[in-house]
């Protein structure tokens, strides 16, 4: 099923009208007094991060502020930006600490890979990308995705907490999904149904040992009343040809309309990180893509970015 209407509302926006502060909330007094505190009560009473625990601090006024947050995801424009932790002081074991009990008042983050990683370091480590290698390891420019398309149950959230920043590059990039669906309707028409059948995802040999090499699921979705897109080129190209299954050429065209729609400028939003920033992104609304990037010699000061993967839905195994 496809809508033969143009999607409206705020989470229907393109980059070329929303505003440069979109999305924005700053850390005001109060919750940056509490997250202070936080900091201070962990470094008398060390816990592991994955035992961290809301619950456990005084943080009404960062519940306020998260709860603004949730409502941006919620309601459009499917994006926040906490600006932001003080990095530069705190260092990036307490900056990811206190980026993690935001977050979790958000939502519950669950395993990233396989093996049960649910704070995952996104930074360069020198290898190209190809199956078994996630491109957030490298510093080659990303095409617009979604996190975990290619497997089971995706995120409903990703979290990113930016610790560092790259010397050039690695400009952030955000996608509507109903906006690219409203330009898919009125350039190629006759290619939007094909969105909405399967597609062969190569998963990364994010899997148990023996288990399928490959996910088929479609681009576009309907649950409960809400489009939701699935989308990694990369992935869907090696997906293909992992089980011996060419794209068809409808596919193949439809899959290219649909790329050239999420990079055009019109569309697309973008912003450079500073660091002790957090920006959580509703996953199966908008694609979030970054641009290739060179990076600083030193090793502490490589760009370095923390990232969480939400979901209330299901288990939090990686499968859900």
């Amino acid at each position: 099923m496809h809508t033969t209407t143009p999607f409206t509302g705020a989470l229907a926006w393109t980059g070329a009208t929303l505003p440069r502060d979109t999305g924005l909330l700053q850390l005001d007094p109060a919750a940056a007094e509490e997250l202070e505190a936080a900091a201070a009560l962990l470094a008398d009473n060390p816990l592991p991060i994955l035992a961290l625990d809301p619950r456990d601090f005084a943080l009404d006024a960062c519940r306020a502020l998260m709860r603004q947050a949730a409502a941006l995801l919620a309601d459009g424009p499917g994006f926040a930006i906490i600006d932001r932790l003080p990095v530069e002081r705190l260092g990036p074991e307490v900056t990811t600490q206190l980026g993690w009990l935001l977050c979790r008042l958000v939502g519950r983050p669950v395993a990233q890979k396989w093996d049960g990683t649910m704070v995952y370091g996104v930074r360069d480590l020198g290898r190209p990308p190809g199956n078994g290698v996630r491109p957030d390891i490298t510093n080659a420019e990303q095409n617009f995705h979604v996190d975990n398309s290619y497997n089971l149950c995706p995120p409903d959230h990703v979290a990113l907490i930016c610790l560092q920043v790259a010397k050039s590059g690695g400009v952030s990039g955000l996608v509507s999904f109903q906006a690219a669906h409203n330009a898919m309707r009125e350039r190629h028409p006759e290619l939007l149904p094909r969105l909405y059948r399967p597609f062969i995802f190569d998963r990364q040999r994010e899997h148990a040992p023996g288990d399928v090499m490959t996910h088929r699921a479609p681009i576009f979705e309907w649950r409960d009343g809400r489009l939701l897109g699935r989308i990694s080129r990369f992935q869907i190209i090696n997906g293909h040809r992992l089980a011996g299954e060419p794209l068809d050429e409808e596919g193949q065209a439809a899959l290219s309309a649909f790329d050239a729609i999420l990079e055009d400028p019109a569309l697309r939003f973008d912003f450079h990180f500073r660091p002790g920033q957090i920006q959580i992104v509703d996953n199966r609304a908008l694609g979030h893509k970054r641009t290739g990037f060179e990076d600083w010699p030193e090793p502490e000061r490589k760009r370095h970015l923390v990232r969480l993967w939400l979901r209330d839905r299901g288990r939090p195994f990686y499968n859900g």
